[in-house]
């Protein structure tokens, strides 16, 4: 009997021991080091430049050198406040010094587009950044701006010449680039590699931006690669430079919400973001959260927390298209929705954008156009795992269970980056 039962247990206790040492041993998040970055004080939006803009500039407005200064100032207070008012305020500056610049204008117009890259109007920036390479000043610089703005616009065989334009194994502005192609191309591995050569050279520059710009993307793709504490401590290493950096906060808010499933201390992460930047994603992260903590109240809240702001202030464009959509359908205004996933398509050509526009298909009724969309314009040209899951949902309807079923084991993969609700929706599928 004694044997029987030694037979029996063994491989049980094995089992426990085994599943407590992987407890041990997965990755946790702690609190102390994070919590005084939740207190860092608000951006300060006042400096020399706006004060000169204030006295000076509206009046007088030949001084191209504040001009410029001045845009830098507002692009800076935008970045720490999420306030679209900033962002408007630095166009108009950097309007008016391509306006008057007569020495330079290139780079007004290259700052004029990227101004215009953050408003999500991609067809204007172009132009712009045309137009600065065309008169012969900066051409490196316009053509990673080229790069760039192809990419956003989905044409990719462009981007990809003029990344080929720019090649410098020794420039961060390359490496970056070279790596976010990799990214989009589905090779994290080696989109990794080039950050993380980006990253050493941020390192020996010790320059403060690049430091900021690196550690958070590759913090970025090291999420997306499963490699959470490497993520975390990225993300730390950040606020160690910059401790009102939104954009890292928001990331440890998402490693504590989707890898540890604590909906409650990753409300806490992102209340303490929203009491100082403005930016409407942050409800749109809320209500999601609080979905999975099964809160309707705080989740109907944040819902028109967030609708309230985008209706409210028509400066922000077109930059929450693509939010907007997800949030329609979400709340079954499917037609609307669909009309505003078509209007993103016009402005901006992308398999993600294809996607919406698939999605919002299905959702009013037109499963076979829903996935004539997916075949022609999503499926192998992206591998991002919320437009692939929009893709499931479209091949489900048409009853491909075989599409359907590979795009699920992918789709599992991807479970930290997409999110507990989603994950159980791919579970579903």
């Amino acid at each position: 009997m004694k044997t029987i039962l030694q037979y029996i247990f063994l491989p049980m206790f094995i089992l426990l021991l085994a599943s407590c040492q992987q407890e041990e041993t997965e990755f946790k998040t702690d609190k102390q080091d994070y919590n005084h970055y939740l207190a860092a004080e608000s951006v300060k939006t006042t400096s020399k430049y706006y004060k000169l803009w204030d006295n000076k500039i509206k009046s007088d407005s030949t001084q191209l050198l504040s001009l410029g200064n001045v845009a830098s100032e507002y692009s800076r207070f935008f970045k720490g406040t999420g306030d679209i008012r900033y962002l408007k305020d630095a166009e108009q500056s950097l309007k008016k010094a391509v306006e008057i610049a007569a020495v330079g204008k290139s780079g007004y117009l290259r700052a004029l587009a990227r101004n215009y890259i953050s408003q999500h109007r991609f067809k204007e920036a172009l132009t712009l950044a045309q137009k600065a390479r065309d008169l012969g000043s900066g051409v490196r610089e316009s053509q990673s701006l080229l790069f760039d703005l192809h990419m956003e616009l989905g044409n990719y065989d462009l981007a990809n010449t003029y990344l080929d334009s720019i090649q410098n194994m020794s420039d961060f502005g390359y490496l970056i680039r070279v790596a976010k192609w990799n990214d989009y191309k589905g090779d994290l591995e080696t989109a990794i590699k080039f950050m993380e050569k980006a990253q050493a050279k941020a390192e020996s520059s010790k320059n403060r931006n690049l430091l900021l710009w690196s550690y958070t993307n590759l913090a970025d793709f090291y999420g997306h690669a499963g490699r959470i504490e490497d993520s975390y401590n990225l993300y730390l290493q950040a606020l160690q430079i910059d401790p009102q950096n939104a954009y890292a906060k928001k990331g440890i808010a998402w490693i504590v919400y989707s890898h540890e499933r604590n909906g409650a201390e990753a409300l806490r992460i992102l209340d303490s973001i929203m009491k100082k930047n403005k930016s409407p994603e942050y409800y749109l992260l809320k209500a999601e959260i609080a979905d999975f903590m099964k809160n309707d109240l705080l989740r109907v809240q944040s819902l028109d927390d967030y609708y309230k702001i985008i209706e409210d202030n028509k400066d922000y464009g077109d930059m929450y298209n693509a939010y907007n959509v997800d949030f329609l359908l979400g709340l079954e205004v499917e037609q609307k929705a669909f009309e505003l996933a078509q209007e993103e398509v016009k402005n901006r050509p992308t398999p993600e954008s294809y996607g919406l526009l698939a999605y919002s298909l299905l959702q009013v009724g037109q499963e076979q156009k829903a996935m004539e969309v997916i075949e022609k314009h999503v499926m192998g040209a992206t591998y991002e795992p919320a437009i692939l899951h929009q893709a499931a949902e479209v091949y489900k309807a048409n009853g491909k269970k075989e599409k359907v079923s590979a795009l699920k084991q992918e789709l599992l993969e991807a479970a930290y980056e997409l999110g507990p609700i989603k994950e159980a929706q791919i579970t579903s599928l």
